[in-house]
């Protein structure tokens, strides 16, 4: 089974049917709360950390449309 996972995390997965135009809507909408935060916040280190976590979170959430849908997964 973790073989399985291994196997699934580290393959290309290429876009399904449907699927870029929701990594889109993914990266939209965290485009615009990165600019609210940019807006908002003082630049700090914090500031910068709510940057890349907000990066983190698209990579994370696009990851689990490409790795959980369809064909052998």
């Amino acid at each position: 089974m973790m073989q399985d996972q291994i196997e699934n995390n580290f393959k290309y997965q290429a876009p399904k049917e449907g699927q870029i135009a929701r990594y889109n809507v993914i990266r939209t909408e965290a485009r615009e709360l990165a600019t609210t935060i940019n807006e908002l916040c003082p630049s700090s280190r914090e500031k910068s950390l709510a940057l890349t976590k907000l990066e983190e979170m698209v990579m994370w959430a696009n990851a689990a449309i490409a790795r959980n849908e369809g064909g052998e997964n």
